[in-house]
């Protein structure tokens, strides 16, 4: 073999690999648009209320055509979402189930392992690809509430907090742990809430605490009100559409958190320069953003892609939706974040020893 058609053997190989990772990608983007249709039409909730269906009798659960959901189930089986009893018989005698492991991951909210959420991202993405498109056009952003993902956002973060915020990631905050344990009434103060989530759990595990929480997004807001009634929370949360900048001039909090805000912010210094305003007093401020890796490389894992993934199709357009942005875009490095509190006037920032493969904990100091 000479030296040119060895190059064109191994052109050939790169061409091929790279071609199937595109098919990959393609086969992922499908099967997770198909789960997104079988959780809003209510298709894995009833597999798991009563197992053993068949494609006529799933549908008359759900309330869909009898055609199209034997082609969902089919599919669902191929891919090893579903099982089924009997393959050999005709199509419309097979019965399906979902294995409990697989319905837990799909469907329950609050479980640690819960990653039903993000089969909502097709259609967000759908929806506001086109304006993406146009961003990149013009240097302009997106408004946040173009893209209608609060409550994709909330419960990808849900298991999260009902899981790890009250019990393990304040924790690490020894001052403000310390006083949570001895029941005191601290007041405390979620800057970019989105539907509230973490408050509410956090009043939950604390009786004396109280929560605000601030976000600038009508819906988001609206959500959290619902969510904490829901809770029988709402005399200790309470949720206000207002801007992270421009909390109350006599408020002081004991403890200010945001979390998955930052990064997205237009004016990040504004932000944390209210933060440390009403913590003053000797309150605590703890920021949890993305995990993105300490410099810049090519080749990056699985979450340095996801991260610039949900940078280039959300966070930058958003974070640009201004007349004068910082840009910050999801892939925010440490040093970045340290720069943004130095200049809110924070003298050191603190990166707080929490393993967590999405998140970065950190603790600025006045």
């Amino acid at each position: 073999m000479t030296t040119t058609e060895a190059a064109a053997t191994d052109l050939d190989r790169q061409i091929d690999t790279f071609a199937e990772s595109i098919l990959n990608a393609a086969l992922a983007t499908a099967e997770l648009s198909i789960a997104w249709l079988g959780r809003s039409l209510g298709l894995y909730a009833g597999l798991r209320s009563e197992p053993g269906l068949t494609a006529a009798g799933l549908a008359a659960k759900a309330g869909v055509d009898e055609r199209y959901t034997r082609e969902w189930l089919e599919h669902q089986a191929v891919a090893q979402v579903l099982t089924v009893d009997d393959p050999e018989l005709p199509a419309g005698e097979r019965r399906y189930g979902l294995p409990e492991a697989h319905a837990i991951a799909l469907l329950d909210e609050e479980h640690p392992s819960y990653a039903g959420a993000l089969a909502d991202l097709p259609p967000i993405i759908a929806r506001s690809l086109e304006l993406v498109r146009d961003a990149f056009r013009s240097g302009a952003g997106v408004p946040f509430a173009s893209y209608g993902l609060h409550d994709m956002q909330a419960g990808f973060t849900r298991p999260m907090f009902a899981n790890s915020f009250a019990s393990e990631w304040l924790a690490a905050l020894p001052d403000v742990d310390r006083r949570l344990q001895a029941g005191e009434p601290l007041r405390i103060a979620d800057l970019g809430c989105g539907e509230g989530w973490a408050g509410i759990y956090l009043a939950e595990a604390h009786p004396n605490v109280t929560v605000d929480g601030f976000d600038l997004d009508d819906a988001s807001i609206a959500a959290a009100r619902r969510h904490a009634a829901a809770r029988n929370v709402s005399d200790r949360v309470r949720f206000e559409v207002k801007d992270l900048r421009r909390p109350d001039g006599a408020a002081r909090y004991d403890l200010v958190f945001t979390c998955e805000v930052i990064h997205d912010l237009p004016d990040p210094v504004g932000a944390l320069a209210a933060m440390r305003r009403v913590t003053e007093d000797g309150g605590a401020v703890l920021v949890i953003d993305e995990k993105a890796a300490e410099s810049f490389q090519p080749g990056g894992d699985p979450i340095e892609r996801l991260l610039y993934g949900f940078s280039i199709l959300h966070c930058l357009p958003v974070g640009r939706d201004a007349e004068s942005s910082a840009a910050t875009g999801t892939v925010m490095r440490p040093d970045v974040f340290t720069r943004y509190a130095e200049a809110a006037g924070f003298s050191q920032v603190e990166i707080l020893p929490i393993e967590h493969p999405f998140f970065r904990f950190y603790r600025p100091r006045a």
